[in-house]
């Protein structure tokens, strides 16, 4: 089950919090576009250790994955594809990493509302 997020809150709450709950945001976003493209891929907790040890190098790797995984996502529910992976891999690359998410986030809440 895709939990549906309120994206202005998930920024202002990152923001507020210096970060930390940008952490947790990016650990949902992993496991929720696993659970929406039925994928047994990397879980967001290993995702994040993977980032966090690499110093960000996996981060452009995870960028680039998610985009692929809502699409698989989307083309389950008969959507069309975007190739988003390359433009949230070119926000991160950018510093906008939270930008990337945020768009990540609005595909999975489009996702989730068909489930409903």
């Amino acid at each position: 089950m895709i939990q549906k997020r309120n994206i202005a809150i998930c920024i202002i709450l990152s923001i507020v919090t210096f970060s930390i709950y940008q952490i947790y945001w990016f650990i949902c976003l992993t496991n929720d576009a696993n659970t929406a493209a039925n994928t047994d891929d990397t879980s967001g907790g290993t995702a994040f250790l993977l980032t966090l040890v690499t110093c960000s190098i996996y981060g452009f790797y995870w960028t680039y994955k998610q985009g692929e995984k809502i699409d698989i996502a989307r083309q389950k529910h008969g959507m069309p594809a975007g190739n988003n992976g390359t433009l949230y891999l070119i926000l991160y690359a950018f510093g906008l990493g939270i930008v990337a998410q945020a768009l990540m986030q609005n595909e999975l809440n489009a996702l989730a509302d068909m489930n409903n």
